[in-house]
């Protein structure tokens, strides 16, 4: 049997205390659904009837009012535009600040003939935006071509603790079935949070990132951050 070692041990006390933590504080609050602890950082919060309440395990460090706006987001009985307003408080708390994302090893897809010449053409679009749109600032990053990337249509992996953005993943569904003006949006919408990540900011889809959206001619969607209600049939 493979002992644990004293990091894996500190850890694995260091989530069960932030589990137990945040859990009381929200039956604190009132919740009485199931809570489920978790550390996914593409699907922030989710409800259902049938598994209750999953949260990410940063939000014990969060204050009682993004706990609050967690409540709200998820409880069906609030109008649409109730939890379109605790849904952009549940999204700005920056969880990474408390809990480093687990660094996982990724198993690189095997590249297809034709995927070096689009992944150049990604890598030249950025270059022309970051000139463009934000004075040449932002730093290169690397592309990468997505197989298993189904509902989302980019997503920006960065370094949290050097504030730096590592690479930009590209939906292949997305290359391939979509026009390129639609591509050349969404390298524009990880820009901005590259933008976010490099000055400091939260990643997130609050005033400041549909601001510089507008300025720069985007669609401010938000797209992976949290999960709607969905209930039950």
């Amino acid at each position: 049997m493979q002992r644990e070692s004293r990091r894996e041990r500190a850890e694995r006390d260091a989530r069960l205390a932030d589990e137990n933590l945040l859990v009381g504080r929200l039956e604190q609050l009132g919740v009485q659904w199931p809570v489920k602890v978790h550390e996914n950082r593409t699907v922030l919060v989710s409800f259902t009837e049938r598994r209750g309440l999953r949260i990410h395990r940063g939000y014990a460090y969060a204050s009682d009012r993004v706990l609050g706006a967690v409540i709200t987001f998820v409880s069906p009985r609030h109008r649409r535009s109730t939890r379109k307003s605790a849904e952009d408080v549940v999204v700005s708390f920056p969880v990474e600040n408390y809990v480093r994302p687990r660094q996982r090893r990724k198993r690189r897809a095997r590249l297809r003939p034709e995927d070096r010449k689009k992944l150049d053409i990604l890598s030249r679009l950025h270059a022309d935006f970051n000139v463009d749109h934000f004075g040449g600032r932002l730093a290169p990053v690397q592309f990468r071509i997505s197989n298993r990337m189904r509902t989302r249509l980019g997503e920006l992996s960065i370094d949290s603790r050097a504030e730096v953005a590592v690479e930009i993943a590209i939906s292949r569904k997305h290359l391939e079935h979509d026009p390129w003006d639609d591509v050349r949006h969404t390298i524009l919408h990880e820009m901005i949070h590259q933008w976010q990540a490099e000055n400091g900011m939260s990643l997130d889809h609050g005033p400041t990132f549909r601001k510089k959206a507008r300025e720069i001619g985007v669609m401010p969607r938000a797209s992976r951050a949290v999960d709607s209600f969905r209930p039950s049939s």
